[in-house]
């Protein structure tokens, strides 16, 4: 897959599946924008890759971070041809009865309104078309005891991006949402750590390694996966794992 010439902006950049992301589309002759919170994390992976990454410290929780860190991006680069919104949270742990509701809405926040303030912020910078890709998950549709806030932010982002490709489409937009399945991320020890619900009881041997999101991300600015579009890209399918090469 060849990138060059485009730039690529993605959220939560800072280790998993955004970092493997990052490290991919660079290797793919593409631009890439690190944004996370973590701006030690992010200036450490942009050195690593070179002159063409740029890391911007950012939460997406705050639409005019998230604005500014896009206008920085066009500026610096150029313009913009993809964005990844990847960036999420899961902590803390708890039931309904259990969780406090600032926590339930920082999920929320980050969850949801930070992948709208992603998609607000680079729409006026794609007036030629581009891809908005969003990681979303299994959890949208299942009920995870201790995951209340996680699963109903899932499925929030699921609709949202429907709602992007009826409204967007026409405009040259493509949206699609990736549901990774468990990955071998940080997160997982959390989720392992946590003891609740069927999932922590998986090994870490389980999880597939981030570097298949990552790939199949790529795969995704492709034609091949014009299929997809306003839908959800399962990685369980064995079917979505052969097209992109995972098997």
């Amino acid at each position: 897959m060849d990138f060059k010439g485009q730039t690529v902006a993605i959220t939560g950049a800072s280790r998993g599946i955004g970092e493997a992301a990052a490290r991919g589309f660079a290797a793919a002759g593409a631009n890439v924008v690190l944004m996370a919170r973590s701006a030690e994390d992010i200036n450490r992976i942009a050195a690593e890759i070179g002159d063409r990454a740029l890391a911007i410290s950012c939460d997406v929780a705050d639409a005019s971070a998230v604005k500014a860190a896009l206008d920085q991006t066009v500026s610096h680069f150029g313009g913009l041809d993809v964005l990844i919104n990847n960036a999420g949270l899961l902590t803390p742990i708890g039931r309904v009865d259990e969780l406090d509701p600032a926590d339930f809405a920082r999920v929320i926040d980050v969850n949801v309104s930070g992948v709208f303030n992603g998609i607000s912020a680079a729409l006026p910078h794609m007036k030629s078309g581009g891809s908005i890709l969003t990681i979303g998950s299994g959890a949208a549709t299942s009920a995870l005891e201790g995951w209340s806030h996680y699963c109903a932010s899932k499925a929030a982002v699921h609709h949202l991006n429907a709602c992007l490709d009826a409204e967007m489409r026409n405009q040259g937009i493509r949206a699609i949402v990736l549901s990774p399945g468990t990955v071998a991320t940080e997160m997982q020890r959390v989720i392992k750590a946590s003891g609740v619900n069927p999932v922590s009881t998986l090994e870490w041997e389980d999880h597939i390694p981030p570097e298949w999101p990552a790939r199949t991300l790529m795969w995704m600015c492709g034609p091949e996966a014009d299929r997809y579009l306003g839908q959800v890209i399962a990685l369980r399918d064995e079917g979505v794992r052969r097209a992109v090469g995972l098997i």
